[in-house]
Formats: C-alpha cells, sequence, structure tokens
C-alpha cells in the first residue's frame, strides 16, 4: 500500500508538466505483432523498430514507423508481400489516432450501425475530434476443447470490454474488463492445483465441477509525458522484455501488477524503468484477509550499436519489507547491486545481456543472458555448484523462409540451472501471485521451441508449434533439486552437484496446428489440435501423462490465451 500511495504523488507531481503527446499500447497477442516482426527483419536497420524488446509495443512510435513502409517511395516496397500490405493496411485502421486526419477518410465504413456504431470497421464506437480521441470494443474469446480420457466438460468464455483514448493529445488511457469461466485440459488443471493459481490471471473461485475456475480480470494505465524524450505509464497491467517466445528477464504469463513505467526514448538508446508492486505467496482460501506486498524494480538500456545490431542491459531486484518501500530502489540511474550491498544484502538480484541482429533483411538472431548468482572459479571448476545460478537464451527467426512468401520460421533454446531465480526466503523470490515473473517452468530445465507460421492469403493463417523440455523436479517440499523457485534454496539437497535435470526426471513434448481465419476486423474463428506427451523417468515409479486435445473457438478483439508448459 505504501507503493501505491507514493507512485500517486509521484503521479499528481508530474501531471502539472503535461506538454507532450501521449498513447497506448498495442496489447500482448495484437495480431500486428506478427507484422511488426516482419517489418523489424526486411528493414534491417529501421531506428525506431529495431529498439523492441520492451512490450507491449508502443502505438505512438510503431504505427507511424510502420505507415513509411505503405508509401510509393519507399525502398522496402518491393520487398512486402501482399498479405504484408493487408496487414499494413489494418495496423492504420486499428490505430486512427496516429493516422493524419485527411487520410481518415479511406476508413470509413460504408455502412454504420444503428448511424452509430462501426463508423470505421475496428471499432465499435470510435470517434476523433481535436482535443478526444476514444475507442470502445467489445471482447469475446469463447469456445469448447475436447481432450482424450476425460469425461469433463472443457470449455473458455470470457466477455467484457476494451476502452483507450487520449485526451488534448497530453494524456493517453486504456482499460479491459473481462469475466472469465473456464476449464481447460488436465495438465492445466494439475499446474492450477499444484501452484494455487490460474496462469496469467489473479484472484479466482472454482466454478461448476471440478477444474473450473471463475476469475474477473480488469487491467488498466495512464500514459503522459515528461519530456520530449521520456514517456511516464502508471497502471495495473504486464510487461515483457525480450525478442522470444519466452523470456529470462520478464515476462507477461502471469498476473497482472501495479506498476510505474518511465521510458526514455532519444538517439540510439531506449532505456525503461519499471518499478513494480507484486502480491507473495496467495493462498485462494485467504478471504478477505490483506495479501502480502513484495516489490521489484527493473532496468533495461536498449542500443542500437549498428543500424542492424541491438545490444541491451538488464537488471532487476525483488525485495519485502515490512510495511515499507525500499525508496533507494527508485533511483533511476543506479547499480542495484550497490544499493542491495548497502541495505546489507537481504534482496533477490539479476543482472543480464540480451542482444539481437537483423540478417540479410529475412532473418534475425537473438539472446539472453541471466545471472542471478555465480562464482567465476566455481562456474569453471564443473562441479555442479549450486549458487552458479545462470540462464540463457539463443533464437533464429526466418522470414519469409526458402523464398516462401509469408512463410516464417522460429527457433529457441532457453536453458536455465537449478535454484535459479530462488532466494533463502519465501518472499524475495522471483514471483508474483504464485506465479514466476520470467520463465513458466521456472528452473532446472533444457527447452527447445519450434514455430512455423504461414499466412497464405490475407485473414488466413496457419501455425504448427512444436516444444520439448528435460527438467528436473523436486520430489516433495522437503527435497529441493532446484526446479521450485518458490522453495527456499536453504532446503537444498547440498552444495555441489547440481547440473540441469537434476531430481526427479520429466521429459515433456507438445505439438499442436492451429487454424486461423479473421471473419472481419480482429473477429477470428479458430482450430485447433494438440498432442501432449508427459514422462516421468524417477522413483517411486515411472509414470506417463499424455494428452490430446481438440479445440474449437471464437475470439474478439483479444489474443489468444495458449499454455506451452
Amino acid at each position: 500500500m505504501q507503493l501505491k500511495k507514493c507512485l500517486q504523488v509521484f503521479t499528481v507531481l508530474l501531471c502539472p508538466f503535461l506538454a507532450f503527446s501521449q498513447t497506448t499500447n498495442l496489447p500482448r497477442g495484437d495480431k500486428q505483432e506478427i507484422l511488426l516482426d516482419r517489418l523489424e527483419i526486411k528493414a534491417q536497420k529501421d531506428p525506431v523498430l529495431n529498439l523492441s524488446k520492451t512490450k507491449p509495443y508502443s502505438r505512438e512510435f510503431v504505427v507511424p514507423a510502420a505507415r513509411n513502409y505503405l508509401q510509393v517511395d519507399s525502398a522496402l516496397d518491393a520487398n512486402l508481400t501482399k498479405v504484408d500490405k493487408y496487414y499494413l493496411k489494418s495496423l492504420l485502421a486499428n490505430n486512427l489516432e496516429w493516422v493524419p486526419e485527411n487520410e481518415r477518410e479511406q476508413y470509413i465504413s460504408k455502412k454504420l450501425v444503428g448511424n452509430t456504431f462501426y463508423q470505421y470497421p475496428a471499432g465499435l464506437f470510435e470517434t476523433h475530434s481535436k482535443d478526444f480521441d476514444l475507442v470502445v470494443n467489445p471482447v469475446l474469446n469463447v469456445g469448447f476443447m475436447k481432450e482424450n480420457n476425460n469425461d469433463q466438460n472443457l470449455f473458455y468464455n470470457t466477455r467484457g470490454v476494451a476502452i483507450r483514448g487520449r485526451i488534448a493529445d497530453k494524456v493517453g488511457f486504456y482499460t479491459m474488463l473481462t469475466d472469465n469461466q473456464e476449464r481447460y485440459p488436465l495438465y492445466v488443471q494439475d499446474w492450477m492445483e499444484e501452484r494455487r493459481a490460474v496462469p496469467g490471471a489473479g484472484f479466482y473461485r472454482t466454478y461448476n465441477e471440478q477444474g473450473g475456475r471463475d476469475f474477473f480480470d480488469a487491467r488498466g494505465y495512464v500514459t503522459f509525458g515528461v519530456t520530449k524524450y521520456i514517456d511516464v505509464a502508471f497502471g495495473y497491467d504486464k510487461n515483457f522484455i525480450g525478442n522470444g517466445q519466452r523470456s529470462l528477464f520478464l515476462s507477461d504469463f502471469g498476473n497482472n501488477n501495479l506498476f510505474l513505467k518511465l521510458n526514455t526514448r532519444i538517439w540510439k538508446f531506449n532505456y525503461q524503468n519499471l518499478f513494480m508492486e507484486l502480491t507473495n505467496a496467495y493462498q485462494s482460501n485467504a478471504g478477505d484477509d490483506l495479501l502480502g506486498k513484495k516489490y521489484a524494480a527493473m532496468h533495461h538500456l536498449d542500443i542500437n550499436l549498428t543500424k542492424w545490431l541491438n545490444v541491451g542491459v538488464f537488471e532487476g531486484i525483488v525485495f519485502g519489507r515490512e510495511n515499507r518501500f525500499e525508496f533507494g530502489y527508485m533511483v533511476p540511474v543506479i547499480f542495484y547491486r550497490s544499493v542491495e550491498r548497502d541495505q546489507g544484502s537481504p534482496d533477490n538480484a539479476v543482472v543480464g545481456v540480451d542482444l539481437k541482429a537483423n540478417v540479410a533483411k529475412t532473418a534475425q538472431v537473438y539472446g539472453q543472458l541471466l545471472f542471478d548468482e555465480f562464482k567465476l572459479s566455481e562456474l569453471t571448476g564443473g562441479n555442479g555448484w549450486w549458487a552458479n545460478k545462470v540462464g540463457y537464451q539463443v533464437g533464429a527467426k526466418y522470414i519469409d523462409a526458402f523464398k516462401v512468401d509469408n512463410l516464417d520460421l522460429q527457433l529457441e533454446l532457453n536453458r536455465v540451472r537449478p535454484y535459479t531465480y530462488s532466494h533463502y526466503d519465501s518472499v524475495a523470490n522471483y514471483s508474483h501471485y504464485n506465479q514466476p515473473l520470467a520463465h513458466p517452468l521456472m528452473a532446472n530445465f533444457n527447452e527447445w521451441i519450434g514455430v512455423a507460421r504461414y499466412r497464405p492469403a490475407p485473414k488466413w493463417m496457419i501455425e504448427g508449434r512444436a516444444m520439448y523440455y528435460k527438467q528436473g523436479l523436486d520430489s516433495n517440499a522437503s527435497v529441493n533439486f532446484g526446479s521450485n523457485l518458490f522453495l527456499p534454496n536453504v532446503t537444498r539437497t547440498g552444495d555441489y552437484g547440481h547440473d540441469v535435470g537434476s531430481g526427479w526426471t520429466t521429459n515433456a513434448a507438445m505439438a499442436s496446428l492451429l487454424l486461423s481465419y479473421e471473419v472481419k476486423e480482429n473477429l477470428f474463428i479458430e482450430c485447433m489440435g494438440m498432442i501432449r506427451k508427459q514422462r516421468y523417468d524417477a522413483p517411486p515409479a515411472k509414470a506417463t501423462k499424455n494428452s490430446t486435445v481438440f479445440n474449437l473457438g471464437l475470439r474478439w478483439n483479444i489474443g489468444r490465451r495458449d499454455f506451452y508448459f
């Protein structure tokens, strides 16, 4: 609560100085993320799109940048496919507040609904005037699933509304409210029972039969400019750092959180400061009790080292205090480790580097390297010292693969050593609301992910995914092999002999095929089949969990909800 009060005061103090245009962000999972990935690689040297590691994307930057590539005299124009151009126009139609007023007429609908709705094809209610922009859209995600060897009625049912806008070109705002009921396949139900959480959500109630969940999701934020180059966002939502399917720094896998974000974009730099209030271990039977709080502060600096190579530096810290916030961590330009040392080194600090290179206008290689804790002599000793808590990610994207238009491939490796993200107490671990802040597998794993995506024509998409991982699990709460970051690392089995996969070994493989068709702007009919196999090769007995799932659904103005773990 103290952080909330401080952030509110901070926001009020800055508000009188509002003088610069403001925007909202493209929501995570938006269809245009695929297009922006392709444009960045095809352009190779775009100074705006190359600063793409911190997500969600700001409409203020990416929409005008993308708009440039629709111009006839664009050097990139010859490389755009018919599908690229379709989604470029769709991007503009969905973000008219960033389209010049004299160009908006081409997006006006020929037929309005009730003389009020769908004046523009991408917004149920949309208005753009001199000092006010407002877009209101319904949100819907409904479908059913069938799983082999499971007689349960599997489904998901999300209904809500999304609202965004700008006031006097100085304040941006966004909110999305949804009511959700769902029952997913058994492996997801097992995860929820083990973690006492719903992936990506917060407070929940049981719904109907066993395995069902009911929860209300509310997210939103306001944005404003401090100077021409510094933007501020304050709200309750998710953030992501990286270019991969996963992130070892910060992902959007877990629940929303209260945050204050300062983003400085100037010259070849993009510098993000993120301060968050998090929830400690949540118990579903907590009733009306106040949940324990902890806090996180993170810095990420992006540098366009060359026109095609971007390098980043990351640091983050998670900490808990009794009824107070550690204000030393709010300094936006400081090395957190030095502050932590001054406090007696009680907190969980991580640092990392990342890079991304666009190659030959057809490929991108990227990676992350995370250090939670390590000692160089032990790291090179090969003895499996427990505190060598290191993780890395290596990935590549290949667009228009093998000269096939709109065929995109991606391959990614993630490897995280045992005990990474954990801490000696149960508060300062790298988590929020019983869910990891970074990778959903937490630690002690080796994971491969492959994605093949093909858009044969506008509105159509075929996407295949494959995943395999090997992980060393903890046998129970008293035997800690380093996969579960929620267990204090003082309960480890020893100081040496810890390698990736140590413990109760499990191997899991998953493959899925998705067929998606866009009926109208942001309204998708989707059909998916998935096979998942998991094997436990550990005492007391070997076991397998296999699942085949078929899914048919309708999605409107919201991203897909997937469970790849």
